[in-house]
């Protein structure tokens, strides 16, 4: 971890895990001044390790990405960090109250208290940074001439769908409307009253089929075995894309030489849109409703694991199996979607609008993908640090997630709901052993 104290905010981090390739995901001064990248070193971290941490966090953070082969700082070692650097670190990038959070995590789990005590008034004097108000300029991006889209790759756009006619409808006119023509539309159409004629009268390459079981991963396994395209384009029922969609994936794959391009996707309802949706960057996320990846990726890290079937996070393990494998993962800002999230059809009716709000008074919570994926990769303490954080906030509903006056009082009704919470964790727990136990299957 590049601080020890991040995984008690960002415990289930792809980054915190590392790759097969580092790919100088955090940089060096010596690279950033080969780069002409000009930041400072912050005189507040009292150690080196901090001080080359935070700055190779800053670059990161900013949307420096660097793929010939150097070597980046080495995040993953076990590094002496002064305590003093931690609580830094802490401040100068999250809001006070995630500060607060950690000493009383810290002092709950029996660390020294004088000590995090004196570490944490010693650091009352950094302030936070914005970090997205600045960041780094890919100049060359526009007037780039991509080689990979005059070649025309075949490219294989993949649609689960389930009753959601009226939205496909709006879904296939964007593809018509589409700059780059090479590309063909998987469509795996689980739709109760299924419409065969739906799908005449396009004016693309278009193969679908009707599948009678509700299933999410079967779908785009399926659908992805029977593609032809050399590229695959992961894509939701219920968003609106732009014409030069499909090019700016291309485009993107071809300047940074990377294997993924994971497109932003802007939701009408939910959390904020980060920040760092404006630019590129390094991708720590992977959003099977917007990403290109060559399809020879699937022969190294395999399909899409069925045990997330109906539940959630399927497509942040895949992204973090492909992150461990070593390939190239580019957070795309061109290659945006608007996401509309649908209130009926589509495969999250089998499942839910978050993983940790269950859907009965004695329904697992989280459900118990969400600590598979967690306990599997990043063990049982992180995934412990993960529940922590995760479950107060839960209490509030998805759509009102926005709303720090809401959070606010979630915190303040945990003590009445903790006897049921702690039994859907249980729940959740002892589901997510018989997972864990299972593997893998596709």
């Amino acid at each position: 971890m590049i601080f020890h104290f991040i995984k008690y905010i960002k415990p289930i981090w792809y980054f915190n895990l590392k790759p097969e390739t580092d790919y100088a995901y955090f940089p060096t001064i010596d690279l950033l001044n080969k780069d002409n990248v000009s930041l400072s070193v912050d005189s507040n971290f009292i150690s080196h390790e901090g001080k080359k941490r935070e700055l190779a966090w800053r670059a990161f953070q900013m949307g420096y990405i660097k793929t010939s082969g150097e070597k980046g700082v080495d995040i993953w070692h076990k590094a002496d960090i002064p305590i003093e650097d931690e609580y830094c670190f802490l401040r100068k990038y999250y809001h006070k109250a995630w500060v607060f959070y950690v000493l009383f995590v810290r002092v709950l789990l029996i660390n020294n208290p004088f000590k995090e005590l004196m570490a944490f008034i010693k650091t009352k004097h950094v302030r936070r940074l914005d970090i997205y108000k600045e960041h780094i300029r890919h100049d060359t991006y526009n007037s780039f001439s991509s080689d990979l889209i005059i070649k025309k790759p075949l490219v294989s756009i993949v649609i689960p769908t389930l009753n959601r006619y009226e939205y496909l409808k709006d879904v296939f006119a964007d593809l018509e409307a589409q700059t780059y023509k090479h590309f063909e539309v998987i469509v795996v159409d689980q739709t109760d009253d299924f419409k065969e004629a739906f799908y005449s009268g396009w004016g693309f390459d278009l193969k679908y089929w009707f599948q009678e079981e509700k299933a999410l991963w079967r779908a785009r396994n399926e659908a992805i075995a029977s593609a032809k395209g050399e590229y695959i384009l992961l894509y939701d029922d219920d968003s609106r894309v732009e014409f030069d969609w499909i090019e700016a994936h291309l485009k993107t794959l071809d300047f940074f030489k990377a294997d993924l391009s994971s497109g932003v996707s802007l939701s009408v309802v939910g959390a904020e849109i980060p920040k760092h949706y404006k630019y590129f960057r390094w991708s720590d996320q992977l959003d099977t409703g917007n990403v290109m990846l060559k399809k020879s990726i699937f022969k190294k890290v395999g399909l899409f694991d069925r045990q997330f079937e109906g539940q959630r996070m399927g497509d942040g393990e895949f992204g973090l199996r492909c992150y461990l494998s070593g390939f190239k993962n580019i957070s795309n800002p061109r290659a945006k979607r608007l996401h509309l999230k649908a209130s009926q059809g589509g495969l999250r009716q089998m499942g839910s609008w978050d993983g940790w709000r269950p859907k009965k008074l004695f329904g697992p919570r989280p459900v118990p993908s969400v600590l598979y994926f967690s306990r599997k990769y990043f063990g049982k303490t992180n995934t412990l640090y993960y529940i922590y954080q995760s479950v107060m906030p839960s209490l509030v509903s998805y759509r009102f997630k926005k709303s720090r006056v809401l959070k606010l009082i979630s915190f303040c009704l945990i003590p009445l709901f903790l006897p049921f919470v702690l039994v859907q964790i249980l729940i959740s727990w002892r589901l997510s052993t018989h997972k864990i136990n299972n593997g893998i299957w596709w």
